[in-house]
């Protein structure tokens, strides 16, 4: 108690009085302020939602084979293939009785009731055919009856409910099927589960046994091959299925030739997990389009037959299909069946067979257990794990045949893992809603809800879109989701190639979750459940605030209906009740760039192997921080579009460059932190009593990863106000960085830093050795007033975390700024409203020695500039098009990237690699770079080619930057000709943006040659003779990278392959084809060479011409007519002064 006072002493402030009140403390320390005492009890009454039965407590008892001294040493990790758990009776009663006799098991004391539950219709027609179904595999029931009074199995105390529910619709269909499925298995094929992912939300509570045991919602089920067939197969065939995570591949071929006495026997005992015989908790079948693949049907007559802990632990699984559940017995956990194979499988571990139930297991004792998971997690599984409620001596003390309480009491997926390093990637979950709207354009409209569990954040939205799904490919590349939860028959197969598509997971696959809904209450309903639970109540926006900044209402409560729903069915409330929720909107007044440009311009994965490599993330990335590594990444995916707030981060970066030490102070303090954003998350998540808590035998060790984490949080932060009380004294940094983001009082009585001291103090005081803290039965209670007093500035230190996450990424800039292989400058950003005004000029893109910064010339050294120049100019109107010819391999495409890539860093704040770099701000960048196809989304190179196009045609304005290669040659010369050829002066004429056009179509260059808004440009390249003859055959193509004035004469693609290694015969056929083509093809573009002097252009404006000559009243003309006139002055007088 005094210890208590010493701590809020502290903070002089008054303690609650459950704070301070006398009496004796709980021996078991609690995490919740209203709930502190947790007693260990001797006879405590079962809890309602738990599964409880009446024989003894399934610890394993030494085998009789081994010597008497090993029951003292059955906790040790190495005794877990000799732990046998019996999950079916054996058929052969003779087997039976011999084991009866020589060892202790567990049975029924009486039998239980149906674990079936029918609607009354269909009730007894089913029950008379279950009987009928399973004689052949229950053989007589007066070995049932022998075994259970000769043995000592668990059972349960009351009657079971159903584990299924069968609907009419399918009743008939089941009845006639169910003779045939339940035959005597004379050859088993692999015992196995053949799973994928789908989801049947009405199924989540239909196996009752267990009411505190959620039901399933999404799948993610590993399909298994048989052991037979697993060791027989390497390691590396284990493959990763799209929609599922990672997963065993079921091997559809018979081995049963090959199978064992033992394994048949095996195989006929689980003959319900058979692929020719299993169905889901409806029954329906895997042939079904409505069949769930995250439930199990198991048969009443099987579920009558087994022990109370079978019963808990297939009463789980039956509900979780799609999680490897590990099952507590004594100091083991243990694998069975399906996972069983996977531990094998994944883990190495030795799988057995000779279980009293002759069920396949493997197991790890309590000391490996959290490895285990880790190692599972890392491979796309998502893992659950059953936990023992008490101690076998409790479990006796309530009755001599009562069995060990267990739980469900923790799943953890790859898309929620809090625990352990997660790196600087972010673990999102997405759930997503699509609503066609109707029209014929093919818009439609998708809300979606995507969290962050390790953060502890929600964020809801809502998009529209088109066909090419090009929104939704850059919500899929800003959130980057690890598992994307959405309707099966709800989303298009549009939507669903986009999400393979646009998925950026690194090594980890996307696991897809369809579900048949995705959420079975309305959108009132989900409102209701959101109050009467408490979720985001501590939120600093209110969800009906958040939905106000929601444009499609309707469909955002629905993906957040079923965010939340699969939140419950992973235990994860406390994400729910202590999290933040926020608006969130893909192009939230930020330079717009579509799913395929983050494709094309390569900027976080680039298009060899999807690596890091060569991406501008990279090239960007000097971050010491995790945190401050997502906040880049965040910056990338919404460069700014403000003028001011462009210039006020290159002011930061300025300075850094000038200061280096300062830059090295930084850095120093940088490598010291944690990850403060999790250990933030962790803090505030622990003051919530989650399920795992309310284990007695978990208390303890979850106690101690709490007070290290706290203890952490509060080093850390002391490193942080360390950093930024320094970088106050430097003026006039500290004044621009305070531009950027917003920093909390640090001095004074009421700043920061004198409150962390208090905290400091506590920690020194209660938990020297935060680290590695050995638990006293006080720590509990210390740590909850200690997380409370310290979270009432929440608010505050999330300021201050995002304050050093800005200085992590302001610091990198400055870092890639400095040390690059190239000239780096500073951009001068020209506000939209003034580079747009009608007086004033048009946009300008101006760059003068742009380099690509991963664009090496031949030598290694650093590559060839070139400059850029669209738009307004200080020498007066500058065409904003560029037509650039060149030929293969030239370095076109290298340098549309770059300027894309420079034109991104500048609205990030960033310098970039030029010698200097003038700029109006660009509101959306387009591309289409490139010939690419996907064979397995069945998308052609062509059609590729129409959908990226489609999307600049309907969305490009004056302000953007629009980059185009090659379009058009994924068809035919003429068809590809004309649409390049349509979309090149729709751009130019209607449109007017700044537009970077590459081409092999030459007639285009005559086409627009003399058009006054384009302008034309080639990649040079010269010939080089391999030897003194100079003859002809001798000269090499050498690529010179550079930019030269003009169109290109051709594109010199017979050189080209020879170089690629075509045989010279081969080439000098083509070259006498070529020839000819040239001849007769050239015919049809005589037209074009006629436009040399006179563009497409000059004839509207003489069509208006004509028609004005027309007009009798001037006042009828409308301003493009003036517009028009003036334009049309314009050229003459530049005609006249240029002598034309």
């Amino acid at each position: 108690m005094n210890r208590q006072k010493s701590i809020l002493s502290f903070f002089h402030k008054t303690s609650p009085e459950n704070r301070t009140s006398g009496g004796a403390q709980s021996s078991v320390p609690s995490f919740q302020q209203t709930d502190c005492n947790i007693k260990t009890v001797v006879n405590p009454p079962p809890p309602a939602d738990d599964v409880r039965g009446t024989d003894t407590p399934p610890e394993k008892v030494p085998r009789k084979v081994l010597p008497a001294n090993f029951a003292s040493n059955t906790n040790t990790g190495g005794l877990f293939e000799s732990i046998m758990h019996k999950f079916i009776k054996v058929d052969d009663g003779d087997k039976v009785n011999q084991r009866s006799q020589s060892s202790n098991h567990d049975s029924f004391s009486k039998p239980s009731p149906s674990s079936a539950i029918f609607t009354d219709t269909t009730r007894k027609g089913l029950q008379k055919e279950e009987a009928a179904a399973f004689k052949p595999v229950v053989k007589a029931k007066d070995n049932v009856n022998q075994r259970s009074q000769s043995s000592n199995h668990d059972s349960f105390s009351k009657p079971s409910p159903s584990s299924t529910i069968f609907t009419d619709t399918n009743l008939k269909r089941l009845q006639k099927e169910e003779a045939a499925a339940y035959k005597p298995v004379v050859k088993a094929k692999d015992n196995a589960v053949n799973f994928k992912e789908k989801v049947n939300r009405e199924n989540m509570f239909l196996v009752e046994n267990d009411d505190d045991i959620t039901g399933p919602e999404t799948p993610g089920v590993q399909p298994l091959t048989s052991n037979v067939k697993r060791s027989r197969e390497d390691g590396t065939k284990l493959s990763s299925l799209r929609d599922s995570g990672k997963r065993v591949r079921f091997l559809d071929d018979s081995l049963t030739l090959d199978m064992t006495k033992k394994e048949l026997e095996v195989a006929s005992k689980f003959e319900w997990l058979d692929p020719s015989r299993i169905r889901d908790a409806n029954g329906r079948r895997p042939n079904d389009s409505l069949y769930d693949r995250t439930t199990l049907y198991i048969p009443p007559e099987v579920m009558k037959k087994m022990t109370a802990s079978q019963k808990q632990y297939w009463s789980v699984k039956c509900k979780y299909m799609d999680v490897v559940l590990f099952f507590k017995v004594g100091k083991f956990y243990e694998l069975y069946e399906m996972d069983a194979e996977i531990g094998h499988k994944e883990l190495d571990w030795k799988i057995t067979m000779s279980g009293v139930g002759k069920c396949r297991q493997v197991g790890i004792s309590e000391s490996g257990i959290d490895d285990a998971v880790k190692n599972l997690v890392a491979r796309g599984y998502k893992v659950g794990r059953v936990e023992q409620l008490e101690t076998s001596e409790e479990a006796k003390a309530r009755g001599a045949n009562s069995v060990i309480l267990r739980k469900l009491v923790q799943v953890v997926t790859p898309s929620t893992n809090v625990d352990g390093n997660i790196g600087p990637d972010a673990n999102h979950l997405l759930a997503i809603k699509e609503e066609n709207n109707g029209s014929d354009n093919g818009s439609v409209s998708y809300g979606f809800a995507f969290v962050d569990c390790a953060r502890l954040r929600l964020w809801v939205g809502s998009i529209d879109d088109d066909a090419s799904c090009s929104a939704l490919g850059a919500l899929l590349m800003q959130v980057s989701p690890k598992e994307i939860i959405y309707e099966s028959r709800g989303v298009s197969k549009e939507a669903q190639k986009a999400f393979r598509k646009f998925s950026l997971n690194g090594s980890t696959t996307l696991q897809l979750t369809p579900m048949r809904s995705i959420t079975d209450l309305v959108n009132s309903e989900i409102s209701d459940l959101i109050h009467s639970k408490g979720y985001f109540k501590g939120s600093a926006n209110s969800l009906d605030h958040v939905l106000t900044k929601v444009i499609h209402r309707e469909i955002t409560l629905s993906a957040l209906g079923g965010l939340i729903g699969h939140l419950n069915r992973l235990m994860l409330d406390e994400i729910l009740q202590n999290g933040d929720i926020y608006p969130y909107q893909v192009y939230k007044g930020c330079l717009k760039m579509d799913g395929p440009t983050y494709i094309n311009l390569e900027i976080f994965g680039n298009s060899d192997d999807g690596g890091k490599s060569g991406t501008l993330y990279k090239y960007l990335d000097n971050c010491v921080t995790s945190s401050g590594k997502r906040l880049l990444r965040n910056w990338i995916c919404c460069p700014l579009k403000d003028a001011e707030g462009i210039n006020n981060r290159l002011d930061v970066v300025d300075h850094l460059i000038a200061s280096p030490e300062i830059v090295s102070h930084i850095a120093q303090h940088l490598r010291k932190l944690p990850d403060l954003e999790l250990l933030i998350g962790r803090t505030k998540s622990s003051l919530k009593v989650s399920s795992p808590v309310l284990l007695p035998l978990l208390v303890k060790k979850i106690l101690k990863q709490r007070v290290k984490v706290f203890g952490s949080l509060v080093k850390g932060l002391r490193t942080t106000l360390s950093l930024l009380l320094l970088l106050q004294k430097e003026q006039p940094l500290i004044s621009s960085l305070t531009k950027v983001f917003k920093l909390p009082v640090l001095n004074g009585s009421e700043g920061l830093d004198q409150f962390l001291t208090q905290f400091e103090a506590a920690v020194d005081s209660d938990f020297p050795n935060y680290q590695n803290h050995d638990v006293t039965d006080t720590d509990a209670e210390t740590l909850t007033i200690l997380a409370e007093l310290f979270l009432e500035k929440a608010a505050q230190w999330f300021e201050v975390v995002h304050a050093i996450n800005c200085i992590d990424v302001l610091r990198s800039f400055a870092v890639t700024s400095s040390f690059s292989s190239g000239t780096m400058s500073r951009p001068v950003i020209v506000p939209t409203s003034q580079s747009t005004n009608k007086d004033s000029g048009v946009p300008v893109l101006k760059m003068k020695g742009l380099w690509h910064p991963f664009a090496l010339g031949e030598t290694g050294r650093e590559p060839v500039p070139n400059d850029m120049i669209l738009g307004e100019n200080e020498d007066g109107n500058h065409p904003r098009t560029l037509l650039l010819t060149g030929p293969n391999m030239g370095g076109k495409s290298t340098l549309l990237r770059a300027t894309c890539r420079a034109v991104i860093m500048a609205q990030l704040g960033c310098y970039v690699p030029c010698e200097n770099c003038v700029l109006s701000v660009v509101d959306i960048i387009f591309t289409r770079l490139g010939a690419t196809d996907r064979i397995m989304a069945g998308e052609s190179t062509f059609f590729i080619e129409c959908t990226e196009t489609a999307s600049v045609l309907q969305n490009a304005t004056q302000d953007s930057l629009v980059i185009l290669d090659e379009l058009g040659r994924g068809t035919s010369t003429f068809d590809g000709y004309a649409i390049a050829y349509a979309v090149f002066r729709h751009l130019i004429e209607k449109v007017n943006c700044r537009l970077l056009f590459a081409t092999h179509y030459h007639p285009l260059t005559k086409e627009f040659a003399s058009h006054p808004r384009v302008t034309m440009q080639h990649m040079a390249c010269a010939f080089k003779s391999k030897s003194d003859t100079f003859s002809k055959q001798d000269q090499e193509l050498v690529f010179l990278y550079r930019l030269a004035s003009g169109a290109c004469p051709e594109s010199y693609g017979l050189q080209v392959a020879l170089m690629a290694g075509i045989p010279e015969k081969t080439v000098n056929i083509a070259s006498k084809a070529s020839q000819q083509m040239k001849k007769s093809i050239g015919k049809n573009f005589r037209s074009s060479e006629q436009r040399s002097e006179f563009s497409t252009l000059h004839e509207e404006w003489l069509k208006t011409l004509m028609s004005m000559a027309q007009i009798e009243d001037c006042e009828s003309l409308d301003d493009d007519v003036m517009d028009t006139l003036v334009c049309l002055q314009y050229e003459l007088k530049t005609s006249f002064k240029s002598g034309k």
